[in-house]
């Protein structure tokens, strides 16, 4: 799920740190190659970008993200590790006009959930492949299967109220379903679509205080808090900490999770 940091927290490194264990595994299916020209859909502040990057050192890595913040700090990143075969665009990845059969790889940590129209969105994507380019994707399996949105949303709903926590925004949990996903896949024009498990915790700060700073900035957790009123949005907010506290660690805090990386190339 891409969250929205609320503000930078010291000894917290945000989004990149609570999906180290995930970045390894994707880094591992995707299997940048020295030569291949890589697109990067939601890149975020560009971790996996600049990481292509470094491995196809013949080739180069282009990511593309809605938010124009993090797309200013991935160039800082870039620019600061001397990076040179990497490019940072602004752009929502459904219509940008990529180069048409450039790419090898089109990858995305957590990015492909929000499209309007998945069709469409891989439809563009597919595009910008090769024939034959391969797409490498991780996607978060159902909520019931993440144990952090199921704390999460237990937390701010309060006992016997779980179902009425769901967010009205966009469902970070959209792309699930196996064979719904190779269904959007099919009609957008790739085949031999492919679902690995993924179970990795997920990581959300040193402390307990870390955490919960954290946590707040989620869209879920604003859109319902803004809800309450006063009194009950403060009972939630003990009710998250509490949750944070639980499961607290030598090593920080950290939540189950369960996420798909989902494989496919484009006919």
């Amino acid at each position: 799920m891409r969250h929205p940091a609320s503000e930078h927290t010291p000894g917290f490194d945000g989004y990149d740190a609570e999906l180290r264990r995930h970045g390894e595994v994707l880094r591992r299916a995707c299997g940048v190659r020295l030569h291949d020209h890589v697109l990067d859909i939601g890149c975020g502040t560009g971790q996996t970008t600049r990481e292509s990057a470094r491995t196809a050192r013949a080739g180069g890595a282009l990511g593309v993200d809605v938010s124009a913040s993090a797309v200013e700090r991935a160039r800082e990143l870039a620019r600061a590790e001397g990076l040179h075969n990497v490019t940072f665009e602004r752009a929502d990845a459904q219509a940008h006009r990529f180069p048409q059969e450039h790419f090898d790889l089109a990858v995305s940590r957590f990015g492909t959930m929000f499209f309007d129209d998945p069709v469409a969105a891989f439809a563009n994507i597919g595009r910008a492949l090769r024939p034959g380019g391969r797409l490498v994707m991780m996607v978060w399996q159902h909520g019931e299967h993440n144990e952090w949105d199921v704390a999460i949303r237990r937390s701010l709903a309060g006992p016997g109220e779980f179902a009425t926590a769901a967010s009205a925004g966009p469902d970070p949990f959209s792309l699930a379903d196996p064979p719904a996903v190779k269904r959007i896949l099919d009609a957008a024009g790739f085949a031999d679509s492919a679902f690995t498990d993924v179970h990795e915790p997920v990581y959300y700060g040193p402390d307990v205080a870390t955490a919960l700073d954290w946590v707040r900035g989620f869209t879920c957790t604003g859109e319902t808090l803004k809800r309450l009123d006063p009194p009950a949005a403060a009972s939630a907010l003990g009710r998250l900490r509490e949750s944070l506290s639980a499961h607290l660690t030598d090593d920080g805090v950290w939540f189950d999770s369960r996420a798909w990386i989902v494989t496919a190339r484009r006919r």
